[in-house]
């Protein structure tokens, strides 16, 4: 069964049951944006967007993204330790950030009781012209796991392992309704993870 909750995720989680989740997919604020602290404090269509070509710019600013790494580290913590309530055991967490609050994520995550598994590449193909400099084309998603995560090699005789880089292009700036909006093709790969109607 799928169920569509919109609204604050603490307040929303408060109507799922305990361990009754077999995939968390969560794309939170990334509180980024920059390279200095100040820089995180600007709005989200300063960050993530640019007028002169991009019209994502039109969309609406979001909230939560200008924490500092260390009230954005204890946040996630809190939040993926309220998600872990909600997952069953065995169950998957993966939670899209950038490379700026990648050490941060994987922290949080790990200090909420998750079992932290690794980090997905998402390769955009493309990222803001910096000339001289390396091109930051990638997010990232960190995955992990509610406890142990066996693997059954009899009953997964020849499958083969998911890839671990996806190279999907973003969402066209003036087709998105969310100015940080994710690729269904993207998200329809990641949540392979999840069996069929569920785990055991």
């Amino acid at each position: 069964m799928i169920r569509l909750l919109q609204g604050d995720c603490l307040t929303m989680l408060k109507e799922v049951a305990p361990a009754s989740v077999d995939l968390v997919l969560c794309d939170p604020p990334y509180s980024s944006g920059g390279t200095h602290a100040g820089d995180r404090k600007a709005s989200t269509t300063a960050k993530y967007t640019d007028r002169d070509y991009d019209g994502a710019a039109k969309l609406p600013a979001f909230s939560g993204d200008s924490m500092d790494q260390r009230s954005f580290t204890a946040f996630m913590r809190w939040v993926c330790s309220e998600l872990r309530q909600k997952t069953r055991e065995g169950g998957i967490l993966e939670i899209f950030v950038d490379w700026r609050n990648l050490p941060a994520m994987t922290d949080a995550v790990q200090m909420a009781g998750w079992v932290w598994r690794g980090v997905l590449v998402w390769d955009k193909g493309v990222s803001r012209n910096q000339p001289g400099r390396f091109r930051n084309d990638c997010e990232f998603v960190v995955w992990c796991s509610n406890g142990d995560l066996p693997i059954d090699w009899k009953a997964a005789k020849g499958s083969k392992a998911m890839p671990g880089v996806y190279h999907v292009p973003g969402v066209p700036p003036k087709q998105r309704v969310h100015q940080t909006e994710k690729p269904v093709e993207l998200l329809r790969a990641l949540i392979q993870i999840c069996p069929r109607g569920g785990g055991p």
